[in-house]
């Protein structure tokens, strides 16, 4: 991590921009926090924070010319609840690919007076439910909400659903499913996962079974599902594989092993049983 010190911000490039706009960049530093930025005497319209590892939207000091922050690709978490008061000419504020995740935590936005160009895409706030209506009625001078024009159907819209503080207030609580520390996981949703069918590895006899129901197959679909239960080495717990006698006649090898010790010493019990006989003249002669 880096500060951002006010060494850090005389040496980083400021130029007029685009829109002929006094702009300073300090992109891509790995800034964690905000700071110093008294240092700029207020001598810019545009400044870049993008790309940094900043979590606090908060320290600016009073910049009555600053009207454009760009902050996106951080971590921002949190905005001071009084940014208003320090930034009282902000209108574009660029918060694009930040951890924005509950709407409430975009409220503090409404103390700027002038903001009227927002983005907040990338964020898990997006997905909330009514996230766009809900910003709308929250930032009445807004214009722009994630690059698209807010239109006078969307401000009714929004007017009416969020009517009263008790509309409010419920749009405000998490609506994503989203897991916290300590909670505890829902019975039915266990139930589900136990119940779903899980994949088991094939055994050589299976796999010989598939095959055979490869050959034996009517549709092209069938083919394909018996294919790719191969290639993946997972069979489908669906899929019942009729059970042979095959496992009967399967000799282990430790028996095997066993059965082939046995033999070789009843072999050598009855050479050594002809060698004596042998030895002792008992063998009988062939007439």
């Amino acid at each position: 991590m880096v500060r951002l010190t006010a060494d850090l911000i005389w040496k980083s490039p400021h130029f007029f921009n685009a829109v002929r706009e006094r702009e300073l960049d300090l992109r891509g530093n790995k800034i964690a926090v905000i700071e110093n930025l008294g240092a700029t005497e207020d001598q810019f319209d545009t400044i870049d924070l993008s790309d940094n590892e900043i979590v606090k939207l908060e320290n600016f000091p009073y910049l009555s010319r600053l009207g454009t922050l760009l902050i996106n690709n951080n971590r921002i978490t949190r905005i001071n609840p009084n940014i208003g008061e320090y930034l009282p000419k902000l209108h574009t504020l660029v918060l694009t690919n930040n951890r924005l995740v509950n709407l409430v935590e975009i409220d503090p936005l409404a103390s700027l007076p002038k903001l009227q160009f927002l983005s907040l895409l990338d964020n898990n706030i997006t997905k909330k439910s009514n996230y766009r209506l809900y910003v709308i009625n929250k930032l009445k001078q807004l214009r722009l909400l994630d690059f698209k024009k807010v239109k006078h159907k969307e401000r009714i819209e929004a007017e009416n659903l969020f009517a009263s503080k008790e509309a409010e207030e419920e749009a405000k609580k998490v609506s994503a499913k989203t897991f916290t520390p300590g909670e505890m996981p829902d019975v039915q949703d266990i139930l589900k996962e136990e119940q779903t069918p899980k994949a088991v590895a094939p055994t050589p006899e299976q796999i010989i079974a598939i095959k055979a129901a490869i050959v034996n197959s009517q549709t092209l679909e069938e083919v394909a599902r018996l294919e790719q239960a191969l290639k993946s080495g997972q069979l489908p717990a669906d899929l019942k594989i009729p059970e042979d006698d095959t496992a009967t006649s399967i000799v282990h090898p430790k028996d095997d092993k066993m059965e082939m010790h046995n033999q070789k010493e009843d072999n050598s019990q009855s050479q050594h049983s002809v060698d004596q006989q042998n030895d002792n003249g008992s063998v009988p002669i062939e007439e």
